[in-house]
Formats: C-alpha cells, sequence, structure tokens
C-alpha cells in the first residue's frame, strides 16, 4: 500500500511540473473563473507548509553523506519522503499564487521576482528529487542544491512578505518615526513632511507599483493626482466631493473603508492632516512656514513637527533597568522608551473590552519615568483621571474618544509638565475646559475637534489662549464652516424582494439626514429626518442631504432602490449576448447587482450584460405560477460612446413556453445630445396575469441619430437587472 501511495506521488509530482510549466509558459491567456480565485487565495494559507517542510529537508540533504547518515535507513527513507510531500505541497503553492497573481492589484517587479523564485523553489526541489539517487548525485551537489534552495525560500519569502505589507515593513515603525522627529518646521514641506509618512505607513503597503489594488498607486505625486479605476483620488479644494477623504471616513464594516479592515487604521490627527491638505489646496511643494500662523494645517504641522532649535529635552529623574520595563509588557500594554538612551517611558494602552484602571495602577513603580501615554478609545470616565494625575512627569496625554467630560479635567490639572492634551470625541464642552484649560501652564497644543465645542468657541478659545493651539479639526479658516460631506447608504443592495428598512448613514456625529422620495430636493426645515425606522416597501428614489448647526449643507445623494418581489426558477437566454459584456450570462439579470456608469468601468464585465446585432431575448420559469402586474429593467445610457436605451421592449407571459400573449410594450426616450452618462430604469405595467412562463425581448435601436458621432450604427445595450412585480 505504501508503495502504490509513493508511486501515485511521484506521478502526480511529474504531472504538477508538466501543469505549471504549461500554465507559465500561457500566463497571458489564462482566464481565472471565480471558483477558482477562491483557491488562489488561498496561496498565503498554504505556503507556510513547503517552507517548513523543504527547509527541514534541504537541512537533512545537507548532511545526507555522512557516514552516520548515509547508512541510516530511517534517515534515508524519511528524507526521501519528506522532500516528495515538500515538492508536492510546493506545486500546490505555485498554482494558487498564480491564479492569486491574475487577480487585479498584482504587477510589477516585485511579483515577477516572486513567481520566478517560487517556480524555481520548485523545480529545483523537484529535481532534486529526481537525480538524489543517482550515482554520480555525491555530497558537494548535494549540499550546492540544498543551499540553492534555502536561499530561494529566503528570497521568496522576502518578496512575497514585500508584495503583501510593503517594501519596509520591518523597520517601518522605526524609520518612518525617526523621519517625523527630524524634520524642523521651518524646513517642512507639506506633503513630503505631513503627508506622505501617512500615505507610506497606512496606505503604500497596497498601492504601489509593485501591488495595484484599484489601479492606484501613492508612492509618488504623479500617481496620486491620476488617481486608480475609480477616478480621481481627491479634488483640490473640495473635501466634499474627494474619494480620499470618503473611504477613511466610511464605517469599519463597510467593504470599501480604507485602510481595510486587518490593516493599520488612520489615527484622528492622520484623518485630519488629510482632510485640511486636500481642503486647503496645498499641493506638493508647498512649505509649512508658507501657511498662514493661525491655519488648523500649520497649528497641527507644529504640534507634529520640531522647530530647528528645540533641543533634547533634559530630565530630572533617572531609568529604570530594562527588566523592569520588560516585565510591564504585555498583550493589552506596551511601556518602550521614548528615545534611544533617554530615560523618559511612552506607554500605549489597546484592548477597549480589556480595560482595566488598574493598568494604570500596575505601573506606579515607573510612573516617575512615563512622559507620554496614549489611552485612544478607551472606556476612560472621570474618576479614572485621578489614576493618570500620579504620572507627574507626564508631556503627552492622548484622551482622544474617551469617556471623559470636560468636568473632570481638574483631576490632571496637577501635571505641571504636560504639554500636549488630546481630547476629540469626548463630552468635552467650551464652559468647563474655559474653565480649567489656564490651569495647564504649560500647554502648548489641545486637540478638541468632534466634541461640543462649536467652530466660534475653538476660535474664542484660540483668541483667549495664544499660548496655546487648540485644534479644531473640521473647520474651514476660523470664518466659514466646512461644507458636509454626502450622506451615505449602508443597504447591502438596493434591490429587494421584501419589506426592507433604509438605511443611510454619515461620518460626523451629531448630522441630520433628511430625505425625500417624491423626486424633490431634501430641505433642512420641511424634509422628513431619516431614522431606523423608514420602511421601503416599493420602488423608489432616495434624495439625501446632511444638515448640522455651524456647518453648510452637503450636496444632494440619489439612492435608487428597487423591488423585485420574484425571482424565477430559471432563465434561458434565447439570442446569445455581446462577447465582450457577458456578466454572468442569464443570471446577470436577477442577481441583485447593480453597474455602475463608465464606459471603461470594470464592472461592465461583472455586472453588464450586452448586445448590439441582435435582441436581448430571455425566457423565465417559475415553478409555481406567480400573478405579476409589472416587469421593470434598469439600463445606462452614455450616448458619447454609442450606448443607448433599448428601441422597444416587450413583455410576454403565458401558462407554457408556446401559449404566450403580449402584456406589454415599452418604449423609452431618447438621450439628447451632451447629456451626461446616466442609470436609467423602465417598467411596463398590465393587469395582472398569472404566468408560468415570462419572456421579455429587449431591441436595440438599429441606427443611433445623426447629431451623435457614432450616427447610422447600431447601439448597443447594457442591462444589469430587470425586476418582477
Amino acid at each position: 500500500m505504501q508503495i502504490k501511495l509513493k508511486r501515485f506521488a511521484e506521478q502526480l509530482l511529474f504531472a504538477s511540473n508538466i501543469l505549471i510549466a504549461f500554465l507559465f509558459f500561457f500566463e497571458d491567456k489564462l482566464v481565472i473563473p471565480v471558483w477558482l480565485q477562491t483557491v488562489g487565495r488561498m496561496h498565503p494559507l498554504i505556503l507556510h507548509f513547503p517552507i517548513v517542510i523543504l527547509l527541514i529537508a534541504m537541512l537533512m540533504e545537507f548532511f545526507r553523506f555522512k557516514t552516520e547518515n548515509s547508512t541510516n535507513m530511517f534517515y534515508r527513507n524519511f528524507l526521501q519522503n519528506l522532500l516528495l510531500i515538500g515538492a508536492l505541497f510546493a506545486a500546490v503553492t505555485v498554482i494558487m499564487g498564480l491564479f492569486l497573481s491574475r487577480e487585479e492589484g498584482y504587477s510589477g517587479e516585485l511579483l515577477l521576482w516572486h513567481k520566478w523564485t517560487g517556480l524555481g523553489i520548485f523545480f529545483i526541489a523537484s529535481l532534486i528529487y529526481w537525480v538524489r539517487n543517482s550515482s554520480w548525485y555525491k555530497a558537494p551537489i548535494a549540499q550546492s542544491g540544498a543551499i540553492l534552495t534555502v536561499i530561494g525560500l529566503v528570497l521568496t519569502g522576502h518578496y512575497g512578505a514585500s508584495l503583501t505589507h510593503g517594501d519596509n515593513f520591518i523597520f517601518e515603525p522605526i524609520s518612518s518615526r525617526q523621519e517625523m522627529a527630524a524634520v524642523p518646521l521651518e524646513k517642512a514641506v507639506v506633503f513630503n513632511d505631513l503627508i506622505r509618512p501617512v500615505l507610506e505607513n497606512k496606505c503604500a503597503s497596497c498601492h504601489n507599483p509593485d501591488k495595484l489594488k484599484g489601479e492606484l498607486v501613492l508612492t509618488d505625486p504623479e500617481s496620486i493626482k491620476k488617481g486608480g479605476k475609480s477616478g480621481k483620488l481627491y479634488v483640490p479644494g473640495n473635501p466634499e466631493v474627494s474619494l480620499l477623504l470618503q473611504r477613511i471616513h466610511l464605517s469599519p464594516d463597510d467593504k470599501k473603508h480604507m485602510p481595510p479592515a486587518g490593516k493599520a487604521q488612520l489615527t484622528p490627527d492622520e484623518i485630519q492632516l488629510l482632510t485640511l491638505w486636500v481642503k486647503e489646496n496645498s499641493g506638493f511643494t508647498k512649505k509649512v512656514v508658507d501657511l498662514p500662523v493661525k491655519d488648523p494645517l500649520r497649528l497641527l504641522a507644529t504640534a507634529r513637527l520640531v522647530p530647528s532649535a528645540k533641543k533634547e529635552e533634559a530630565y530630572d529623574f533617572d531609568a529604570v533597568d530594562e527588566e523592569t520595563v520588560k516585565k510591564l509588557n504585555n498583550d493589552y500594554r506596551t511601556v518602550a522608551p521614548l528615545a534611544k538612551e533617554s530615560p523618559a517611558l511612552s506607554v500605549n494602552i489597546y484592548n477597549r473590552s480589556a480595560f482595566n484602571i488598574k493598568q494604570l495602577d500596575e505601573l506606579d513603580e515607573v510612573r516617575q519615568q512615563v512622559v507620554s501615554l496614549n489611552l485612544n478609545k478607551m472606556p476612560v470616565k472621570d474618576e479614572d483621571l485621578k489614576s493618570i494625575a500620579r504620572f507627574e512627569n507626564l508631556r503627552k496625554l492622548d484622551l482622544n474618544f474617551t469617556d471623559v467630560t470636560g468636568k473632570g479635567l481638574k483631576e490632571i490639572t496637577t501635571l505641571k509638565h504636560l504639554q500636549s492634551l488630546t481630547l476629540s470625541g469626548t463630552k468635552v464642552n467650551y464652559k468647563d475646559l474655559q474653565s480649567q484649560i489656564s490651569s495647564f501652564k504649560k500647554l502648548k497644543t489641545v486637540s478638541v475637534w468632534d466634541t461640543e465645542i462649536s467652530v466660534a468657541e475653538v476660535a474664542q478659545l484660540q483668541k483667549s489662549h495664544t499660548n496655546i493651539s487648540v485644534i479644531g479639526g473640521f473647520r474651514d479658516d476660523g470664518k466659514d464652516p466646512l461644507k458636509l460631506n454626502p450622506p451615505q447608504i449602508k443597504n447591502a443592495a438596493t434591490v429587494f424582494s421584501q419589506a426592507t428598512p433604509l438605511l443611510l448613514k454619515h461620518p460626523i456625529k451629531g448630522v441630520a439626514i433628511r430625505f425625500t422620495t417624491d423626486g424633490s430636493e431634501p430641505d433642512s426645515l420641511r424634509s422628513p429626518v431619516f431614522s431606523d425606522k423608514t420602511i421601503l416597501n416599493e420602488s423608489v428614489t432616495i434624495k439625501a442631504k446632511a444638515f448640522k448647526e455651524g456647518w453648510y449643507g452637503s450636496d444632494m445623494a440619489t439612492f435608487d432602490f428597487f423591488k423585485c418581489t420574484y425571482k424565477p426558477d430559471s432563465v434561458n437566454l434565447l439570442l446569445p449576448l455581446n462577447r465582450v459584456h457577458q456578466a454572468e450570462g442569464a443570471k446577470t439579470f436577477f442577481d441583485n447587482k447593480l453597474g455602475t456608469i463608465g464606459a471603461n468601468n470594470p464592472a461592465w464585465a461583472n455586472n453588464w450584460a450586452a448586445v448590439r446585432d441582435n435582441d436581448m431575448a430571455i425566457v423565465s420559469e417559475f415553478k409555481k405560477p406567480v400573478t405579476i402586474s409589472s416587469v421593470g429593467m434598469h439600463y445606462m445610457i452614455e450616448e458619447d460612446t454609442g450606448i443607448f436605451p433599448p428601441d422597444i421592449v416587450e413583455i410576454w407571459g403565458g401558462p407554457n413556453p408556446d401559449k404566450l400573449k403580449l402584456l406589454d410594450r415599452v418604449k423609452p426616450g431618447l438621450p439628447s445630445k451632451g447629456d451626461k452618462p446616466s442609470l436609467k430604469s423602465l417598467e411596463g405595467t398590465f393587469k395582472p396575469e398569472t404566468v408560468t412562463y415570462l419572456k421579455i425581448v429587449a431591441r436595440p435601436i438599429n441606427k443611433i441619430p445623426d447629431w451623435n458621432k457614432n450616427k447610422g450604427k447600431k447601439a448597443l445595450l447594457l442591462v444589469d437587472e430587470m425586476f418582477i412585480n
């Protein structure tokens, strides 16, 4: 049995060599179906097996010809089987990696090196297995092959890690911190010294020339200006319409939120930096000192960068020994020196669900050395501030998004060295902060964005305390309010079969979303306010705007919802679709997925089905007869590229395919010259009819109107969804 199994494994290895060589030779012509994409994405899961197995096998192969090993039958058999298993796992990993590399976002020289070193490991391991019992295979050859394989494993792992995490993943925390600290304020450039480090640390691992997620590169100004497949990354001076800011303000649960789940997220200060950079159109060459003295971006830069004349602070306390610091580190707390050779310590607390104020009490033996304490997003309450006040040498205290209020601040006014205090996202109000802020004698910056403190109150605080930089966050220049972003949709799909709640959201707290369903533009007084009790029962167009006191109302957002009560049990195409835009064939029309606008948008291939040379005709079957009174269709118009609505749509129904009667005929209107690309829908209505079979025929326009540059040609018809009610 063991011999048969081994022979089968050897045959499988031989076949794998041929298959992999074939796949790589015809790689450019390779199209990976959806179900195989899932297999490809298991590449990071499987790759650890061949790495470990081959490393052990190569170590044993290196010492194989030692006398005690060459005569040991168990050693020889175990090594041969281990090498065979490692080569087979390498084959599986290479095939999975090839499938994964065909997905969007993987390209460049780094991928090429990762691919070929991985392929080399597999072929070398296979070759060693096949020739290792030959008479000419001696110790020098075995050792050279083992060393070559190990080098290949190291290089492949290095290139793979760089693809996944970025070139500087290992040393990123150290290098980024040193770069930020080394730039004098007087020489700092807004983009190079404030914006670029954020993009490099939080974004560039997925958006670089070697890993083009969304066809977007964030490593150089030209690529940033160009944007990606979803369009321009930002619009200078218009944060409300900038894709960059829309994505970072999405809920972390949203698939489009950036950075994605599992990656290091942007801090509130980093979000504020990006917002102000876009808002103020600071570009790529402007220096920080060129900004007005009270400009919010300059104030934030002042808090992050060091002036050129600044000297390292001398502390009047001794350092604690390394063992003491080491034992205070655990899964929810890090304690580390603030800088090399410095006695000062920095403390970061993690894991909100496990937080307890005792985690601070446990630091009693180093409380004199702690100068920086980060409690961002921890459930810290006013009564906990008494424990914080015991850290008498604190220079920096981060209380962003904690549960503290202004009343509790009196507990930490004894911190005579405190220079930076962040209170963003807390319940601090103007009255309480105004009464306490003077007690902090050395305070230089205080951050209060996303609190109850208004833009006007921030300005008043700044005026009253000129020695302190009051960072108010989302505001203009202190005079005019910022315009709100449009509301966003949380519904997973906008096609529904039964009553469904309307789910709208906005990234800014305290925003009122007002909406209409009658086609009118919502206003701040008469339009209903959105709540989670709003239920949709029919197809409807929702128009929504966001309003908040002290802000300009947002632009209007429009969301189309479509009801499809009945989904056929089977759908068949009577005529072929366009060879370029076939999507999922007949299944496309009832998968609850709507396409997007854009002649070059890749969503065409996923959600749009098209015809030009013949009608779009489908027959749907219901296993149990249904009574229907309307049939709708969703289509796209982009007259500049020859995409037009259907010339006519016919709806037929009946008890069997041979006895269908015409239920309705719909002729939509034509677009006009210069109309913007749009998504439209039509609906054919009729008296209730019980049907088992339903045939829908959509005929494309035979001749495009003379006013169009494609005049006289057949129009392209794109349809993504149909609705049966």
